[in-house]
Protein backbone atom coordinates (compact mmCIF):
# COMPACT_ATOMS: atom_id res chain seq x y z
CA UNK A 1 0.00 0.00 0.00
CA UNK A 2 3.05 2.45 0.50
CA UNK A 3 5.49 3.50 -1.75
CA UNK A 4 9.17 3.54 -1.67
CA UNK A 5 11.07 6.79 -2.51
CA UNK A 6 12.49 5.62 -6.07
CA UNK A 7 8.12 4.43 -6.85
CA UNK A 8 7.29 8.11 -5.35
CA UNK A 9 9.78 9.84 -7.57
CA UNK A 10 8.17 7.90 -10.78
CA UNK A 11 4.89 9.22 -9.46
CA UNK A 12 5.68 12.68 -9.10
CA UNK A 13 7.29 11.99 -12.94
CA UNK A 14 4.02 10.96 -14.33
CA UNK A 15 1.93 13.59 -12.00
CA UNK A 16 4.39 16.77 -13.61
CA UNK A 17 3.50 15.27 -17.31
CA UNK A 18 -0.19 14.84 -16.33
CA UNK A 19 -0.42 18.66 -14.67
CA UNK A 20 1.15 19.72 -18.10
CA UNK A 21 -1.91 18.44 -19.83
CA UNK A 22 -4.05 20.39 -17.75
CA UNK A 23 -1.53 23.13 -18.85
CA UNK A 24 -2.45 22.45 -22.64
CA UNK A 25 -6.19 23.11 -21.54
CA UNK A 26 -5.87 26.13 -19.96
CA UNK A 27 -4.31 27.87 -23.03
CA UNK A 28 -6.94 26.16 -25.23
CA UNK A 29 -9.92 27.96 -26.28
CA UNK A 30 -13.08 25.38 -25.04
CA UNK A 31 -16.36 27.05 -26.51
CA UNK A 32 -17.02 25.17 -29.82
CA UNK A 33 -14.81 22.80 -29.43
CA UNK A 34 -16.61 19.24 -29.12
CA UNK A 35 -15.73 16.92 -25.73
CA UNK A 36 -14.53 14.46 -28.44
CA UNK A 37 -12.30 16.90 -29.69
CA UNK A 38 -10.93 17.55 -26.57
CA UNK A 39 -10.44 13.68 -26.40
CA UNK A 40 -8.35 13.77 -29.46
CA UNK A 41 -6.48 16.59 -28.91
CA UNK A 42 -5.19 15.48 -25.42
CA UNK A 43 -4.53 12.02 -26.46
CA UNK A 44 -1.79 13.09 -29.21
CA UNK A 45 -0.63 15.74 -26.36
CA UNK A 46 0.40 12.64 -24.03
CA UNK A 47 1.11 9.91 -26.74
CA UNK A 48 3.48 12.42 -28.72
CA UNK A 49 4.42 14.81 -26.53
CA UNK A 50 4.86 13.20 -23.48
CA UNK A 51 5.74 10.34 -24.84
CA UNK A 52 3.58 8.50 -22.39
CA UNK A 53 0.16 6.75 -21.80
CA UNK A 54 -3.27 7.87 -21.79
CA UNK A 55 -4.30 5.20 -18.73
CA UNK A 56 -7.81 5.74 -18.98
CA UNK A 57 -8.11 4.44 -22.87
CA UNK A 58 -8.93 0.26 -22.67
CA UNK A 59 -9.09 0.44 -18.81
CA UNK A 60 -12.77 -1.43 -18.36
CA UNK A 61 -13.28 -0.97 -21.75
CA UNK A 62 -13.71 2.48 -21.52
CA UNK A 63 -12.76 3.96 -25.50
CA UNK A 64 -11.58 7.26 -24.65
CA UNK A 65 -8.83 9.59 -22.91
CA UNK A 66 -10.58 11.06 -20.76
CA UNK A 67 -13.94 11.73 -18.97
CA UNK A 68 -15.64 15.01 -20.04
CA UNK A 69 -18.75 16.05 -17.65
CA UNK A 70 -20.66 18.74 -18.45
CA UNK A 71 -23.10 21.12 -16.33
CA UNK A 72 -25.49 18.03 -14.69
CA UNK A 73 -23.06 15.30 -15.76
CA UNK A 74 -21.65 14.23 -12.14
CA UNK A 75 -18.96 11.91 -13.32
CA UNK A 76 -17.42 9.91 -16.22
CA UNK A 77 -19.16 11.32 -19.04
CA UNK A 78 -17.95 10.12 -22.31
CA UNK A 79 -16.67 12.42 -24.86
CA UNK A 80 -19.04 13.23 -28.08
CA UNK A 81 -19.40 14.59 -31.25
CA UNK A 82 -22.57 16.39 -30.09
CA UNK A 83 -21.60 17.85 -27.08
CA UNK A 84 -20.19 21.52 -28.10
CA UNK A 85 -18.98 23.30 -25.40
CA UNK A 86 -20.56 27.02 -25.28
CA UNK A 87 -21.03 29.89 -23.88
CA UNK A 88 -22.04 29.13 -20.07
CA UNK A 89 -21.10 25.76 -19.56
CA UNK A 90 -19.37 24.39 -16.65
CA UNK A 91 -17.06 21.08 -17.58
CA UNK A 92 -15.14 18.73 -15.66
CA UNK A 93 -12.23 16.75 -17.54
CA UNK A 94 -10.73 13.73 -15.65
CA UNK A 95 -7.30 12.74 -17.11
CA UNK A 96 -5.02 10.09 -16.35
CA UNK A 97 -1.73 9.31 -17.77
CA UNK A 98 0.83 6.66 -16.91
CA UNK A 99 4.55 7.25 -17.39
CA UNK A 100 7.40 4.65 -16.28
CA UNK A 101 4.78 1.77 -14.71
CA UNK A 102 3.40 4.51 -12.97
CA UNK A 103 -0.41 6.55 -12.91
CA UNK A 104 -1.42 9.68 -12.24
CA UNK A 105 -4.97 10.79 -12.22
CA UNK A 106 -6.33 14.52 -12.01
CA UNK A 107 -9.42 16.57 -13.20
CA UNK A 108 -9.93 20.21 -13.23
CA UNK A 109 -13.74 22.05 -13.68
CA UNK A 110 -13.81 24.74 -16.66
CA UNK A 111 -15.97 27.66 -16.88
CA UNK A 112 -16.55 28.13 -20.49
CA UNK A 113 -16.99 31.31 -21.43
CA UNK A 114 -19.45 33.81 -19.36
CA UNK A 115 -20.75 31.28 -16.67
CA UNK A 116 -23.85 32.76 -14.27
CA UNK A 117 -22.56 33.56 -10.63
CA UNK A 118 -24.27 30.59 -9.23
CA UNK A 119 -22.16 28.07 -11.30
CA UNK A 120 -19.39 29.52 -10.32
CA UNK A 121 -19.72 29.95 -6.91
CA UNK A 122 -20.15 25.91 -6.81
CA UNK A 123 -16.91 25.48 -8.95
CA UNK A 124 -14.76 27.60 -6.60
CA UNK A 125 -16.38 26.38 -3.55
CA UNK A 126 -15.69 22.46 -5.08
CA UNK A 127 -12.13 23.52 -5.42
CA UNK A 128 -11.75 25.13 -1.87
CA UNK A 129 -13.26 21.72 -1.09
CA UNK A 130 -10.80 19.94 -2.14
CA UNK A 131 -7.95 21.73 -0.76
CA UNK A 132 -9.67 21.07 2.96
CA UNK A 133 -9.60 17.16 2.32
CA UNK A 134 -5.64 17.50 0.73
CA UNK A 135 -4.90 19.80 3.89
CA UNK A 136 -5.92 17.16 6.53
CA UNK A 137 -3.63 15.00 5.19
CA UNK A 138 -0.66 13.69 7.25
CA UNK A 139 1.40 10.79 8.80
CA UNK A 140 -0.85 9.82 12.02
CA UNK A 141 -4.40 11.28 10.27
CA UNK A 142 -7.37 9.32 9.83
CA UNK A 143 -9.55 8.96 6.67
CA UNK A 144 -12.64 9.76 7.96
CA UNK A 145 -10.22 13.34 8.63
CA UNK A 146 -10.18 14.35 4.86
CA UNK A 147 -13.95 13.30 4.27
CA UNK A 148 -15.23 15.07 7.38
CA UNK A 149 -13.30 18.19 6.08
CA UNK A 150 -14.60 18.14 2.78
CA UNK A 151 -18.17 17.49 3.54
CA UNK A 152 -18.32 20.05 6.33
CA UNK A 153 -17.02 22.90 3.83
CA UNK A 154 -19.59 21.69 1.06
CA UNK A 155 -22.56 21.66 3.69
CA UNK A 156 -21.75 25.29 4.95
CA UNK A 157 -22.15 26.37 1.46
CA UNK A 158 -25.53 25.23 1.07
CA UNK A 159 -24.02 22.12 -1.41
CA UNK A 160 -23.99 17.87 -0.80
CA UNK A 161 -21.16 15.80 -1.90
CA UNK A 162 -21.99 12.47 -4.00
CA UNK A 163 -21.45 9.59 -1.96
CA UNK A 164 -21.48 6.33 -4.71
CA UNK A 165 -17.87 7.46 -5.78
CA UNK A 166 -14.54 8.49 -4.05
CA UNK A 167 -11.01 8.85 -4.37
CA UNK A 168 -8.74 5.65 -4.16
CA UNK A 169 -4.93 4.33 -3.77
CA UNK A 170 -3.14 4.34 -7.23
CA UNK A 171 0.03 3.44 -8.64
CA UNK A 172 1.29 0.97 -11.01
CA UNK A 173 -2.81 0.16 -11.17
CA UNK A 174 -4.76 3.07 -11.46
CA UNK A 175 -7.05 1.63 -8.93
CA UNK A 176 -5.88 0.53 -5.90
CA UNK A 177 -6.26 1.08 -1.94
CA UNK A 178 -7.75 2.78 0.15
CA UNK A 179 -10.86 3.84 -0.88
CA UNK A 180 -10.79 7.79 0.05
CA UNK A 181 -14.18 8.84 0.87
CA UNK A 182 -15.70 12.82 0.51
CA UNK A 183 -17.81 12.01 3.62
CA UNK A 184 -16.99 10.92 7.13
CA UNK A 185 -16.40 11.72 10.63
CA UNK A 186 -12.97 13.17 11.95
CA UNK A 187 -10.96 10.26 13.97
CA UNK A 188 -11.95 7.33 12.29
CA UNK A 189 -10.84 5.02 9.15
CA UNK A 190 -7.63 3.98 8.18
CA UNK A 191 -4.43 5.68 9.70
CA UNK A 192 -2.30 7.64 7.41
CA UNK A 193 1.35 6.22 6.57
CA UNK A 194 3.99 7.90 5.15
CA UNK A 195 4.16 6.61 1.21
CA UNK A 196 0.80 6.38 0.73
CA UNK A 197 -0.45 7.49 -2.29
CA UNK A 198 -3.94 8.53 -3.09
CA UNK A 199 -6.55 10.49 -5.06
CA UNK A 200 -8.58 13.57 -3.04
CA UNK A 201 -11.54 13.81 -5.72
CA UNK A 202 -15.36 14.95 -4.62
CA UNK A 203 -18.10 15.35 -6.42
CA UNK A 204 -20.26 18.17 -5.30
CA UNK A 205 -23.58 18.49 -6.24
CA UNK A 206 -26.17 22.43 -5.82
CA UNK A 207 -28.97 20.62 -5.18
CA UNK A 208 -29.29 16.80 -3.48
CA UNK A 209 -26.61 14.64 -3.37
CA UNK A 210 -28.52 11.88 -5.33
CA UNK A 211 -27.46 10.06 -8.60
CA UNK A 212 -28.30 8.01 -11.51
CA UNK A 213 -26.30 6.49 -14.08
CA UNK A 214 -27.59 6.80 -17.50
CA UNK A 215 -28.11 4.30 -20.46
CA UNK A 216 -25.04 4.02 -21.84
CA UNK A 217 -23.41 2.49 -18.42
CA UNK A 218 -20.91 5.26 -17.90
CA UNK A 219 -22.61 8.68 -17.83
CA UNK A 220 -23.44 9.72 -13.82
CA UNK A 221 -25.72 12.78 -13.55
CA UNK A 222 -27.91 14.72 -10.52
CA UNK A 223 -31.24 12.87 -9.61
CA UNK A 224 -32.44 16.81 -9.99
CA UNK A 225 -30.88 17.67 -12.87
CA UNK A 226 -28.48 20.71 -11.15
CA UNK A 227 -25.09 21.17 -11.66
CA UNK A 228 -22.40 19.52 -9.71
CA UNK A 229 -18.79 20.12 -10.06
CA UNK A 230 -15.63 18.04 -9.66
CA UNK A 231 -11.82 18.80 -8.76
CA UNK A 232 -8.76 15.80 -8.21
CA UNK A 233 -5.41 16.02 -7.37
CA UNK A 234 -3.50 12.99 -6.74
CA UNK A 235 -1.55 12.86 -3.21
CA UNK A 236 1.16 11.45 -1.51
CA UNK A 237 1.01 11.67 2.37
CA UNK A 238 4.89 12.38 3.27
CA UNK A 239 6.89 12.54 6.57
CA UNK A 240 5.62 16.00 7.51
CA UNK A 241 2.65 16.28 5.74
CA UNK A 242 1.13 15.91 2.05
CA UNK A 243 2.76 16.33 -1.53
CA UNK A 244 0.32 16.90 -4.12
CA UNK A 245 1.63 15.06 -7.39
CA UNK A 246 0.02 16.59 -9.86
CA UNK A 247 0.32 20.59 -9.02
CA UNK A 248 -0.96 22.68 -11.49
CA UNK A 249 1.33 25.55 -12.48
CA UNK A 250 -0.69 28.19 -11.78
CA UNK A 251 -1.25 26.41 -8.31
CA UNK A 252 2.46 26.51 -7.79
CA UNK A 253 2.24 30.63 -9.00
CA UNK A 254 -0.73 31.64 -6.43
CA UNK A 255 0.37 29.15 -3.35
CA UNK A 256 -2.10 26.44 -4.69
CA UNK A 257 -5.19 25.81 -1.51
CA UNK A 258 -8.12 28.30 -1.23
Amino acid sequence: MTKQPEELALMAESGRLLASVFGLLDRTPLAGLTTLEVDAMVETFIVEDLKARPASKGQYDYGFVLNSSVNHVVCHGVPSEADVLKDGDIVNFDITLEKNGFIADSSKTYLIGEVNPAAKRLVKTTYEAMWKGIKAVRPGARLGDIGWAIERHAKKNGYSVVREYCGHGIGREMHEDPQVLHYGKPGTGLVLREGMVFTIEPMINQGRRYVRTEDDGWTVVTKDGALSAQFEHTVAVTSDGVSVLTLRTEEMVRGAAA
